[in-house]
């Protein structure tokens, strides 16, 4: 499948096992067979992806073996594909070829700009890196003066969200266009919505506590069922599990509440502590979709802190 974007974790996946060469189509012009952004993985014995078949994706995996071959770690190559390859399609594309092992893996951003042919960066390039990290425009792939500036993948938060209520509905339409991976689970089916935002994952459970094993260990858990009884233990099944942080929808006497009963279920204090409740900004008010902006600002600050800090370290 083509890529249009630079995937971290894919390519992470595949230098397991040694260097491997990525292909992308830096810059495209007149009649081409994939479109800018397009890019493919070679490797000593495998091909993965394509940047669209035929004498132009054979003449890109001759080289990026060439390149895995010499121990070179960077190439950019123009190719007119009618002069050079024989091609009916008449256009011109530049190919920029990159190898990557475990050791040269980039950091996670919105972003992956690096040199290619020059090592010094243009004002040129400055400004639009500039322009895309304060998000007035787009991140697209760009080859400019040298540089290669590509829209990284991004990594999207594993959240788990029990309650399908007035509530819950507001914060998935709140954050489903944001990078979280929801699993929104609930009771029955009758009490999800209609229409369910794409990444989403509705889940119907009996007892919301039962699927909770299944939630991966990075998970943010958000509760808010129509049962007390279901939130507590909710709560009590996800303290003893790995998870990232687990919120709870209510009140300061709904959480002294349940910090005593955790308690005597047998959860440190510590643990206990780390328990966010009531969750949200109460500033806001109490309407479900003000609650659902200030969970939302949260998750959201708390991501950020967390990007940072990843990349200080």
């Amino acid at each position: 499948m083509a890529q249009m974007h630079f995937d971290r974790e894919q390519i992470a996946k595949f230098t397991q096992s040694g260097d491997i060469v990525r292909v992308v189509i830096a810059t495209d012009h007149g009649s081409v067979p994939r479109a800018t952004g397009t890019s493919m993985i070679v490797t000593p014995d495998r091909q993965i992806g394509t940047i669209g078949g035929g004498a132009l994706e054979m003449r890109g995996t001759e080289i990026a073996r060439e390149l895995l071959a010499d121990g070179g770690d960077k190439r950019a190559v123009k190719i007119p594909l009618g002069p050079a390859l024989a091609q009916c399609c008449g256009g011109a594309v530049t190919l920029v070829f990159e190898r990557f092992g475990r050791e040269n893996l980039p950091e996670n951003d919105i972003v992956f700009a690096r040199p290619i042919a020059t090592n010094d960066m243009s004002l040129d390039v400055k400004r639009t890196l500039a322009n895309i990290r304060n998000q007035s425009v787009q991140p697209n792939t760009i080859y400019r003066d040298g540089w290669l500036i590509e829209p990284m993948k991004q990594v999207r938060q594993p959240l788990w969200l029990y309650g399908a209520g007035h509530v819950g509905r507001a914060l998935v339409n709140v954050l489903h266009e944001l990078a979280f991976d929801i699993t929104w689970v609930d009771t029955e089916k009758d009490r999800f919505p209609d229409q369910i935002a794409q990444g989403v994952t509705p889940l119907i459970a009996n007892n919301p506590a039962m699927v909770v094993k299944h939630a991966p260990k990075d998970a943010v858990h958000l509760i808010m069922t129509y049962s007390h009884a279901f939130d507590l233990e909710l709560c009590h099944q996800i303290l003893n599990l790995p998870h990232q942080s687990v919120g709870v929808i209510g009140s300061k006497t709904k959480r002294a509440r349940f910090t005593k009963r955790l308690a005597q279920l047998g959860h440190s204090t510590n643990d206990i502590d780390k328990l966010i409740c009531p969750i949200g900004d109460p500033n806001l008010g109490k309407e479900p979709a003000a609650i659902a902006i200030g969970i939302a600002q949260m998750l959201i600050t708390s991501q950020n802190k967390a990007a940072k800090t990843a990349v200080a370290i």
